[in-house]
């Protein structure tokens, strides 16, 4: 994990361990190293991604990083033939200031509602185009 104790650019920050804890008056704000290469070997072998979301305070340098790495190893996936989604307006602000919005493969800014969508969830909006739900 990402900690910081004042937060922002030129804040003192630190990586911490899972289970280590954070020291009162730190704040987590990125995930760290050992996460991404977690999420990079999970995203080696994959056939479909939906990623939701950024990992930390993206908004905010340098909490940033985890994010905008994520960003390059998702479009990695696709160039390998990964089919990947984002959702979400802020996980596309993420790809966008990353320079990897045109390297997924869709890209949707309605993430609360791809979420329910893969879900399973019944979606009024799609209710009401499809032919076969009795209205």
């Amino acid at each position: 994990m990402g900690a910081t104790h004042e937060g922002g650019r030129g804040a003192d920050t630190r990586v911490v361990a899972t289970g280590d804890g954070v020291e009162e008056g730190w704040k987590v704000l990125d995930v760290g190293p050992r996460s991404v290469e977690a999420i990079d070997r999970a995203l080696s072998d994959a056939r479909t991604v939906f990623w939701n979301g950024p990992l930390g305070v993206f908004e905010t340098p340098p909490f940033d990083s985890a994010t905008r790495e994520v960003a390059r190893r998702l479009a990695d996936a696709t160039r390998r033939g990964a089919y990947t989604v984002v959702g979400g307006g802020d996980s596309i602000a993420a790809l966008e200031e990353a320079g990897m919005l045109g390297e997924v493969s869709h890209a949707s800014t309605g993430g609360g509602a791809a979420l329910e969508l893969v879900s399973g969830a019944a979606l009024p909006g799609i209710e009401a185009l499809d032919p076969a739900v009795d209205r």
